[in-house]
């Protein structure tokens, strides 16, 4: 991807990482995904007070793209308040992986990034394969 779309798809998660709901970990975190076509679907992190129902800002950017209709993606860029990168969870990895995310963009708070191939940041995930063919 070129310098000016991820800086693109950099700026549109933190935009989203403003309107994050985390009012027990204070951690706000914001995601952008960009779909083949070209558009771009953002989330944010919504905690709960049962811990186990928040959501992460990657898996929300994720799933309002498949809600939409959407199912091809190029990359995903995730941010937040930390002054270093913020990597994505075990579970929004996994979820990347199910809909084959090749890129994972992190930046810093100064909006500094690096790109990361989500085989190096996920290896030996569980794909649908296995589901499907009982591996």
């Amino acid at each position: 991807m070129t310098d000016s779309k991820v800086r693109h798809l950099v700026e549109e998660a933190f935009k989203a990482k403003e309107r994050a709901y985390a009012p027990y970990s204070n951690f706000r975190v914001g995601a952008a995904l960009l779909v083949e076509d070209g558009s771009v679907y953002t989330g944010c992190n919504v905690e709960n007070a049962s811990y186990g129902a928040t959501c992460c800002a990657e898996r929300v950017a994720i799933f309002s793209a498949v809600a939409d209709g959407k199912r091809s993606f190029k990359a995903i860029a995730v941010v937040s308040d930390y002054e270093g990168f913020t990597f994505p969870c075990g579970i929004c990895r996994q979820v990347m992986l199910e809909f084959d995310i090749p890129t994972v963009i992190v930046a810093d708070s100064s909006g500094a990034y690096r790109e990361y191939a989500l085989k190096d940041l996920l290896p030996n995930g569980f794909k649908k394969s296995a589901v499907r063919e009982g591996e």
